[in-house]
C-alpha cells in the first residue's frame, strides 16, 4: 500500500486482483472526490434555498418523480412521519411545495414541487447541466454505455447494503454503555 491510500483501498485492491498497480486505488479516490464535490455543492445549493439537506433531498425526489406521497419520502429519507410533516411544513412555508388530496384516496396527500421550486433550483443548476453535456462530449457513446453501467452497477449495490445497515442493530455507543 502506498502513502497516499488509506487501508479501505488497500482492501479494495486486495480484493480485486489482476488491474494494473494503483488504478483500482486511483478510481477509489476519485469517486470519495466526486462523492465529496457532489456534497459541497449540495450544501451550497441547500444555503442558497434556505433549506438543510434532507429538504434539499426531499425537492429533488419530487422533481425527479412528479409527485409522491409522505409515506413514500419517509421511506425515501428514513425519516419518521412526524419529521417528513415537520420538513413538508417548512418546505410549503418556503412556497417550494404544494400538498393535495389524493384523488383516490382522499385521507391521503400528494406531494408536488411548485414552478417557483423548478424556477430557483433551474436558475441555480442550470450552468452545472450545461458544463455536464460539455464533459459528456468527451465521450464517445460506448464509453458512456460503460460509464452509465458503472453507476447503475454501483447504485444497486450501495442501494442493496443501506438495506442492509438499515437491517442491522444500532451499534452501542461508549455513553450508551
Amino acid at each position: 500500500m502506498s502513502s497516499d491510500e488509506s487501508p479501505l483501498l488497500a482492501d479494495l485492491v486486495e480484493a480485486v486482483p489482476g488491474y494494473p498497480p494503483g488504478l483500482l486505488a486511483e478510481l477509489g479516490r476519485w469517486v470519495q472526490a466526486y462523492q465529496d464535490a457532489v456534497a459541497g455543492y449540495d450544501a451550497i445549493m441547500a444555503k442558497k434555498l434556505g433549506v438543510n439537506g434532507t429538504d434539499l433531498r426531499c425537492l429533488e425526489i419530487l422533481m425527479m418523480v412528479g409527485e409522491a406521497a409522505p409515506s413514500v419520502l419517509s421511506t425515501r429519507l428514513a425519516l419518521t412521519t412526524g419529521s417528513v410533516t415537520a420538513m413538508l411544513d417548512r418546505l410549503e412555508k418556503l412556497g417550494y411545495l404544494t400538498r393535495s388530496p389524493d384523488p383516490t384516496d382522499r385521507r391521503k396527500s400528494v406531494i408536488r414541487a411548485t414552478a417557483r421550486a423548478y424556477e430557483l433550483v433551474r436558475e441555480l443548476h442550470g450552468p452545472l447541466l450545461i458544463d455536464s453535456a460539455n464533459v459528456v462530449k468527451h465521450f464517445t457513446a460506448d464509453e458512456l454505455r460503460v460509464v452509465t453501467d458503472f453507476f447503475r452497477r454501483n447504485t444497486e449495490f450501495q442501494q442493496s447494503h443501506t438495506e442492509r445497515v438499515r437491517a442491522l442493530p444500532t451499534p452501542k455507543r461508549p455513553a450508551d454503555q
